[in-house]
């Protein structure tokens, strides 16, 4: 995990502080702070419980306020109305779950409970409700997850979530593989939190992650993108791709439905050739998979961004890619294989068009990216022409933004690459040049700048003639403004004539 340590000391760190309980109370949201009030006053326990709980130590702002409470569904609801909150029915007949509504804001304020699974791979089969705070948090995933504040800032701490906090170790409530048995969404849980909080997986957990992966076949596609397209953005994506991919959790398969009947879906079984990989040491300091972690936590944490990241070099080490000349190791067409994976990874996984479009462009043409980038000789207005001619993308903007996530894959490569003295500059600045290049020559007859007169011009020939004003500009024969095309235009219906 040195490696890990090492590509992820440039980012901030949180560190849980101590706080008496005071302060605590005082970082509690305003709105969750009423309902606790609310509850307690008509005798009922109730506490802010999970991730909210978690990043208050960690010193961040919650996204969500999550509530338990010793009160029923109704109680509940009697109370919201009784201060004139709304209270929508959160399931809570089967869930014990009501949503308030407070100055604009959404609480759920969920009653005590215990849940109890059978074959879905997800979700509880029967939930019932239970009497205290300690049995509700024990059904919880991981320890940092299960810790509880009441209103007055008291801690309640049941499985030493805080010190783990402070050791930054994830650790499951309970034994680990009933945990994940339980819900096998869990495992990928486990991966994300990892990324996102910068921790480590304690032993007890890594250890009790295989006795569940047959599960994962009754989890959906969507659950599991879920999950993973929240790592991939994670500060320390890193952390929770190692862990999924060195424990083979990426080699099993969810389930999509199709037409009514399932259909077996691999989640990412084609990164794992890529551990271990070796690769020529005066290029790269790490094997395969290392350098592709280094590769995603340098690019931007946007979608688009990371999957590029991810799959750039997954072709690399395949058959007939992976090579040895003159006692070296290469990967000669790397590019072009990895794309035709990443293609097939996204297509099963169900991405839009677009997305996919990018992300397969992104890694089909990142080393001609570099080529272009490090040789004066390499012609760019050449490539953006073709490009254009060639309908790589729907709109000039569209081709420029892909240039823009190109430029942050290049730049990202370099680091990933561990070299001293790896300079980005270069390539940022042929990027913005790329960029601009783009959006200046059109990719469709849309984008041409003519006023009405020129489809007069045209006449019968409108069609053929505004294909070839757009094919002349995008080769650089004629300016993209209202004269010139006028006048071609013209010229082009006397030659028809």
């Amino acid at each position: 995990m040195g490696f890990l340590n090492h590509i992820s000391s440039h980012f901030h760190k949180d560190e849980p502080a101590y706080m008496p309980e005071e302060e605590r109370a005082g970082r509690i949201d305003d709105g969750a702070l009423a309902i606790l009030r609310a509850l307690e006053e008509e005798g009922k326990e109730a506490y802010v419980v999970g991730g909210c709980v978690r990043d208050l130590f960690m010193g961040r702002i919650p996204n969500d306020w999550d509530i338990t409470t010793s009160a029923r569904p109704s109680e509940t609801v009697a109370v919201a109305r009784s201060h004139g909150w709304k209270a929508v029915d959160g399931g809570g007949r089967r869930f014990g779950t009501v949503i308030i509504v407070l100055s604009g804001n959404t609480f759920e304020v969920t009653t005590f409970r215990k849940e109890f699974y059978g074959a879905d791979s997800h979700r509880p089969e029967q939930v019932t409700f239970s009497d205290t705070l300690e049995e509700d948090v024990s059904r919880r995933d991981f320890t940092v997850n299960a810790m509880a504040l009441d209103r007055r800032g008291n801690l309640y701490d049941y499985f030493h979530g805080l010190d783990d906090l402070k050791h930054k170790k994830l650790r499951t409530v309970g034994k680990a593989s009933e945990r994940f048995q339980e819900d096998a969404l869990r495992l990928f849980r486990a991966c994300r939190f990892l990324g996102q909080l910068d921790f480590m997986a304690d032993k007890s957990l890594v250890e009790g992650m295989k006795e569940a992966y047959p599960r994962v076949a009754g989890l959906s596609l969507e659950r599991v993108r879920e999950e993973i397209d929240k790592l991939i953005v994670a500060p320390h994506a890193a952390r929770g791709f190692d862990l999924m991919v060195c424990m083979g959790l990426n080699e099993t398969s969810c389930r999509l439905k199709v037409n009514g009947t399932y259909k077996e879906i691999p989640i990412l079984p084609e990164l794992s050739h890529l551990v271990g990989l070796p690769q020529q040491k005066e290029f790269h300091k790490f094997d395969g998979w290392y350098h592709t972690l280094a590769v995603l936590e340098a690019s931007k944490p946007l979608l688009i961004n990371r999957w590029a990241a991810l799959l750039h070099d997954v072709g690399k080490g395949m058959p007939g890619v992976r090579a040895i000349r003159n006692g070296k190791y290469t990967d000669y067409g790397h590019d072009i294989k990895g794309a035709e994976m990443a293609e097939a990874i996204l297509k099963r996984w169900e991405r839009p068009a677009r997305f996919t479009n990018h992300v397969v462009w992104l890694v089909a043409n990142h080393m001609k990216f570099h080529y272009f980038a490090n040789f004066e000789e390499a012609n760019g207005v050449k490539w953006v022409r073709t490009l254009a001619r060639e309908k790589a993308f729907p709109t000039s903007k569209e081709l420029a933004e892909a240039f823009v996530e190109m430029t942050d894959l290049g730049n990202a490569d370099i680091i990933g690459c561990g070299r001293p003295l790896s300079a980005t500059e270069g390539h940022s600045a042929f990027g913005k040049y790329m960029e601009d290049l783009a959006l200046s020559i059109p990719v469709s007859s849309h984008e041409l700048h003519y006023d009405k007169e020129v489809p007069k011009a045209l006449g019968s020939h409108v069609s053929d003639g505004m294909a070839n004003l757009l094919l002349r500009v995008q080769n650089g024969e004629l300016e993209n403004t209202p004269e010139a095309l006028y006048n071609a235009a013209v010229r082009y219906v006397r030659r028809r004539s």
